[in-house]
């Protein structure tokens, strides 16, 4: 069994790799090499990139997408842009690929393993940790954040039945008050539009957070943009708009992936906060996901209030530290 550096070419393991992302138990569009490389290019500056195919070539285990800077060896992607991390690997046999994945880490140059936002269900955080210990290092694992999501069954009355008494009453009121507008729809961006569909929801968002007008510096912006575009020719991304009265009232960036929708940024028009259409609009997008076939939506990273309103349940994120 052998442990391979492929770094730093992406293009060296993007088949395996998209090949394992999609058979992963814990498949995630941010465990995709498409993601990974988007990321890279903008801000990979400053890190040393070790891609670590582990197992033989022939017949790779997974592939832990690391980088290296100043004694610590991490995941791709920071906490501020990067939901879920984690190793890639096939479902069939996680036992054996962290087994080969803890001796392959053992053998890197590094002084402080540092994983983060490792979902609650993830193999890793029943494998890895005790393996780490068995080779003597300091190991701490720790809660980080949540990210929310919930199950979705087979029609938009079965979402609603399953909404607490509360819940249900508020999103049916809001819904009427929409519905009495002059018009509403809501709106999937075309490829063609998509540009400056992304424009326009950046605006949403700096006009309707004040935490996402300084979030969105420059060079976040421009991975947004460019991400945005990369992500949609994989055929991952949907942008939503609500439109009422021919204006648009919200706009909301989402990914798909193996059944699942990812809720992962958006934004409102506060001139028409009277139509809820930030709300609004995540539960269009529910429904639409209901609609589509697919089995779960994620409101991904966060504790606020209008996740819960809409049926969420949390997941829990963790935190894995090795100290040599």
């Amino acid at each position: 069994m052998t442990c391979s550096v492929v770094s730093p070419s992406f293009a060296a393991v993007e088949r395996v790799w998209a090949a394992m992302a999609r058979d992963q138990a814990e498949a995630s569009v941010f465990l995709t090499p498409q993601w990974h490389a988007s990321w890279w290019e903008r801000f990979g500056g400053g890190l040393d990139l070790r891609l670590l195919l582990v197992g033989d070539e022939a017949s790779p285990l997974g592939i832990a997408p690391m980088c290296y800077a100043d004694g610590t060896l991490s995941f791709l992607g920071g906490t501020d842009l990067v939901d879920y991390h984690d190793f890639v690997f096939g479902a069939s046999d996680p036992a054996r690929f962290f087994a080969e994945a803890a001796r392959c880490l053992d053998a890197e140059e590094w002084r402080t393993l540092d994983l983060t936002s490792i979902r609650e269900t993830s193999p890793t955080l029943e494998h890895l940790p005790g393996l780490l210990r068995g080779r003597g290092y300091r190991v701490s694992v720790e809660r980080e954040d949540t990210a929310p999501g919930l199950a979705l069954p087979a029609s938009w009355d079965d979402y609603l039945a399953g909404l607490t008494k509360k819940d249900r009453h508020e999103l049916r009121r809001k819904l009427r008050r929409l519905e009495r507008a002059d018009g509403y729809r809501l709106v999937l961006s075309e490829p063609g539009a998509l540009a400056a569909d992304v424009g326009a929801l950046i605006d949403l968002m700096r006009e309707s957070h004040e935490e996402k007008r300084g979030f969105m510096a420059p060079e976040r912006e421009a991975f947004f943009r460019g991400m945005a575009l990369e992500m949609s020719e994989a055929g991952m991304l949907r942008l939503f708009s609500l439109e009422v009265n021919g204006q648009t009232a919200s706009a909301a960036v989402c990914f798909d992936f193996m059944g699942r929708r990812l809720l992962y940024n958006s934004g409102y028009n506060v001139a028409m906060r009277e139509y809820s259409a930030g709300l609004l609009l995540k539960a269009l997008t529910i429904r639409h996901a209901i609609d589509e076939g697919l089995g779960y939506y994620d409101f991904l990273r966060g504790d606020e209030p209008y996740k819960y309103d809409l049926g969420a349940s949390d997941v829990l994120l963790y935190h894995i530290r090795a100290e040599r």
